[in-house]
C-alpha cells in the first residue's frame, strides 16, 4: 500500500486559542472559525475536503460517532452506489483535488485494476472505504465530539457551539476551549464561528403501524439500516417479510433470496407502490439531478414544489434495472431447478394497516390492497423494514435559534438558493443545511452527484468572490420558459450581505 499523503493545509483549521485574546474575552472569540460543521457524513465531508483547498478559511467539523461510517448495515456484497464514481466528494467541483476517488485508488495502488475492471458504478463498500480514507487524513475533523447546543452571541456577533468530547485521546486543539467536565468526566467545550453548516443526515423511518413492534425488545422487526448486523439470524428464520419498494428493499430481498434453501425460500416482499418499478435512469431524466434543475426548482412557488415532489418518486425511490434483472434471474433459476414455483411472493400495491405479535415466534400484519380494496392477514416470523429515511430533527440543537428562523406556509424552514436558512437580519452569520432542503431544492437534495457542487456553492457564498468556478449550464434541457436563478460562474455571490461578512478569496 502506498504511503503517499495529501499535502497539509497552509493554516491550521482548528479553533485554537489566540494567546493575544483580550482580557475578559471568551477563549476563541478573537480567532473564530469561519465555518463550523455539525455532522460528518458524505456531504459535510465533501465540504470539508473542498474547504481544505481554501487556506483563508478556518474550519472545523464535529461528529459524535468515533469514526466515519456510511450505512454500514447495507454494505451488502456486490451492492453498488447509484451514481458514477465521478460523483465522489470533490471531482465535479475540483477534479484536481487531492481528495478525489482516483487519488484514493492511486494511494492504494489500485488505479490499473480499476481501469481494467471498467466499473463506472463502484460498490458501496468501496465508497465507504474511500470516504473513510479522506476522513482519516483530512485535517479539521473532530470525531467523538457531540454538539449539544448552538446559540447566537449578539455581543460578539458569532455562533457559540457547545460540545462534549465523548471519548478517545485528548484533543490538544480543543484543550483551550474545554470549559469543564460532565458527571462522567467527559470534557465540555465551546467554539465560536461566524457561520455554521448542518450536515446531521437522516434517520431511519418506521411507519406508525410497525413502531410498537420495532421498539419492543427481542422482537425481530428491524430497519434495513441494521440488516447486516442481523443477517445471520434472519437467514436461520423460517419466514421473512421485507417491506418497502425502493433500492434497499430490493437489495435485502435479493440477498436473502440468494442465500435461502432452494424450494423453501420463505420470503414475502410487500410494497405500497403499484409495481416494483425501475428507477428513472434515462439520460434526459437524470438531468433532473443537475444544478440547472435545482436552480429551476428553487424558483417555483411553494405549492407547486409540494405538488411536484410526490410525482417524482421514480427518480429516487425506484429500483435499479440491474437489481430487478438479478431478482428475476434468481427467481427463474430457482423455478427451473425446483419442483414448481419458488417459495417467494412479491406483492405490490399493499399497505400495512396494523401489526402485532400472535405467538412467541409469529408476527401478524394486517394488509390492505389499494386497488382491490381487499384486506388480509399475513403471518411471518421476521420483518425487515426498507421504509427509507427522514430528515433528522434538530429542534433541540437549534432551539436557541428557532425564533430567528423564517418559515414557509407549512412551518418548514425557508432556505435560499445558496442552501442557507433564511434568518432574521439580527443574525449576521449564516446557517447552511445539507440534505435538509428537499422542499426547496428538489429531488437532487440527497443525491451524491450534487454533493461537490453544493459544497462549492456554499464555499463561494462565504467569500467576496467565488473560489470555485462553476459551470453556467449543466443540462441540455431548458427547465422553464424563463431563466431560473443565477447563472454564470458566480454561483455563490453576495446574496444576503446582511447575514454574513464576505471573506477575501485566496485563489481563482
Amino acid at each position: 500500500m502506498s504511503t503517499e499523503q495529501p499535502p497539509t493545509p497552509a493554516c491550521d483549521p482548528t479553533p485554537a486559542a489566540d494567546p493575544a485574546t483580550a482580557a475578559g474575552s471568551a477563549p476563541g472569540v478573537d480567532r473564530p472559525l469561519d465555518l463550523a460543521g455539525i455532522g460528518i457524513g458524505p456531504f459535510n465531508l465533501s465540504l470539508a475536503a473542498l474547504a481544505h483547498g481554501v487556506p483563508a478559511l478556518r474550519t472545523a467539523f464535529y461528529e459524535q460517532r468515533p469514526a466515519f461510517h456510511w450505512h454500514p448495515g447495507l454494505l451488502i456484497d456486490g451492492a453498488t452506489i447509484q451514481v458514477p464514481f465521478l460523483a465522489d466528494l470533490v471531482t465535479l467541483a475540483d477534479p484536481g483535488s487531492p481528495w478525489t476517488f482516483l487519488q484514493y485508488l492511486k494511494a492504494h495502488e489500485r488505479l490499473f485494476p480499476f481501469y481494467v475492471a471498467e466499473h463506472f458504478h463502484i460498490e458501496r463498500a468501496e465508497y465507504d472505504a474511500y470516504c473513510r480514507w479522506v476522513s482519516q487524513q483530512l485535517p479539521g475533523l473532530h470525531f467523538d465530539h457531540r454538539v449539544d447546543a448552538v446559540r447566537w452571541d449578539h455581543e460578539y456577533e458569532l455562533f457559540e457551539i457547545d460540545f462534549t468530547r465523548l471519548g478517545g485521546p485528548a484533543d490538544d486543539a480543543h484543550a483551550p476551549h474545554l470549559t469543564g467536565a460532565d458527571e462522567d468526566g467527559r470534557g465540555l467545550g465551546r467554539a465560536y464561528a461566524r457561520n455554521i453548516v448542518l450536515g446531521v443526515g437522516t434517520e431511519p423511518y418506521v411507519p406508525e403501524p410497525l413502531r410498537p413492534l420495532a421498539d419492543a425488545p427481542n422482537v425481530p422487526v428491524l430497519h434495513s439500516c441494521d440488516y447486516l448486523e442481523h443477517r445471520e439470524r434472519l437467514l436461520s428464520t423460517g419466514h421473512i417479510t421485507v417491506v418497502g419498494s425502493g433500492q434497499s428493499g430490493a437489495e435485502v430481498f435479493l440477498d436473502l433470496l440468494r442465500h435461502r434453501p432452494l424450494g423453501a425460500e420463505g420470503l414475502h416482499w410487500l410494497a405500497r407502490t403499484p409495481s416494483f418499478a425501475p428507477m428513472e435512469y434515462s439520460k434526459l431524466g437524470l438531468e433532473q439531478f443537475s444544478p440547472d434543475y435545482t436552480r429551476y426548482f428553487h424558483t417555483l412557488p411553494e405549492p407547486v414544489r409540494d405538488q411536484l415532489l410526490p410525482r417524482q418518486w421514480q427518480l429516487y425511490k425506484g429500483i435499479a434495472h440491474e437489481t430487478l434483472d438479478a431478482i428475476h434471474h434468481e427467481l427463474y433459476r430457482r423455478a427451473l431447478h425446483s419442483d414448481g414455483w419458488p417459495g417467494a411472493v412479491l406483492t405490490p400495491g399493499v399497505t400495512v394497516r396494523t401489526a402485532g405479535r400472535i405467538a412467541a415466534a409469529r408476527l401478524e400484519l394486517h394488509l390492505e390492497h389499494t386497488e382491490q380494496g381487499t384486506r388480509a392477514r399475513h403471518t411471518t416470523e421476521a420483518v425487515v423494514l426498507a421504509t427509507g429515511y427522514r430528515e433528522r430533527r434538530v429542534d433541540t440543537l437549534l432551539a436557541a435559534l428557532d425564533p430567528y428562523v423564517r418559515r414557509d406556509a407549512s412551518e418548514r424552514p425557508r432556505v435560499d438558493a445558496d442552501h442557507r436558512l433564511v434568518l432574521d437580519p439580527m443574525i449576521k452569520g449564516s446557517v447552511y443545511v445539507q440534505n435538509a432542503e428537499r422542499h426547496t431544492h428538489g429531488v437532487g437534495t440527497p443525491d451524491l452527484g450534487l454533493a461537490a457542487w453544493r459544497s462549492a456553492v456554499i464555499l463561494n457564498s462565504l467569500l467576496a468572490e467565488p473560489v470555485y468556478q462553476l459551470p453556467s449550464r449543466t443540462a441540455f434541457t431548458a427547465f422553464g420558459l424563463q431563466p431560473s436563478g443565477r447563472c454564470g460562474t458566480v454561483i455563490g455571490g453576495p446574496h444576503l450581505p446582511d447575514q454574513r461578512t464576505p471573506l477575501a478569496p485566496t485563489r481563482t
